[in-house]
């Protein structure tokens, strides 16, 4: 929280610094103009694998003009396929305008994915391998106070296994709206018993406020997608220059394809 309120501070003030500077230099500099809505949309792809048994899902769609509302503009006709290290091919069908879906399996931890699109005469592709998954122990409520403002927040606590990477995924809804999209991996805690604190903006959990938590383990390349966005919105720290997360995807293409174990919890604050 104490980074979100610093990365609030920080915004404003660049901005101050940079509308006094703009001021003094606008007499003496040329004014150029540029055309934002000339950009060639891009493809977007955005899917993933669990180790639950369950129909499975790949979005693609186009990025949108700078001008016009951010919608989601499905790519229709599109081939989606997965392939698998242990030899599967599975095929995703449309069931809406950039919406593709299995059939009903379960991903195993350890087995490499990898996702082939092609649309618009392209061939898009990534890989994800399925984590090891780790045991949530329990979830608890922790009120943290921020100059004397008290706001009560979940916390994970778990065992992080040794001699091994990990990487976690929390996605948070408190009585069904989104709140919290967070990742954390065991750099100062690999081996050992801990938790993670899961904040969000606002006021906090409160008593009676139903909160679903959705705990994943994710490989590396898809924890670095979403520290790098979580850095560009500033959250834990100062914000980044804008620029689009490093993406599994190639030839181009935005996104994310993460094959990742899931497990939900849901807990009332009483």
């Amino acid at each position: 929280m104490i980074g979100k309120i610093n990365s609030y501070w920080m915004r404003n003030t660049v901005f101050s610094i940079f509308i006094l500077f703009a001021s003094i230099f606008t007499s003496c500099e040329e004014v150029i103009e540029t055309n934002l809505t000339d950009a060639d949309p891009v493809i977007v792809i955005d899917g993933s694998i669990s180790d639950q048994s369950e129909v499975q899902t790949i979005k693609v769609s186009k990025t949108t003009p700078f001008d016009q509302p951010n919608t989601f503009i499905g790519v229709k006709g599109a081939k989606v396929t997965v392939y698998t290290s242990s030899s599967q091919t599975l095929s995703f069908v449309p069931t809406s305008d950039g919406i593709y879906k299995s059939s009903r399996f379960k991903g195993i931890p350890g087995v490499k994915y990898t996702l082939e699109v092609v649309a618009g005469g392209k061939t898009y592709t990534a890989s994800s391998i399925m984590p090891t998954p780790v045991r949530t122990d329990s979830i608890t409520f922790k009120k943290i106070s921020i100059f004397g403002n008290a706001s009560i927040y979940p916390s994970v606590y778990y065992n992080d296994p040794a001699q091994v990477q990990n990487q976690y995924r929390y996605i948070v809804k408190v009585n069904g709206v989104l709140t919290a999209d967070q990742v954390n991996d065991d750099r100062f805690s690999n081996g050992n018993a801990t938790s993670d604190l899961i904040t969000f903006e606002g006021d906090g959990i409160k008593v009676g406020d139903k909160t679903e938590i959705e705990i994943q383990c994710i490989d590396r390349n898809v924890f670095k997608y979403y520290f790098a966005i979580s850095q560009i919105g500033g959250n834990g720290g100062p914000p980044v220059a804008p620029s689009n997360p490093n993406t599994n995807l190639d030839n181009g293409a935005l996104g994310i394809f993460s094959a990742n174990t899931r497990a939900v919890y849901t807990v009332t604050l009483k």
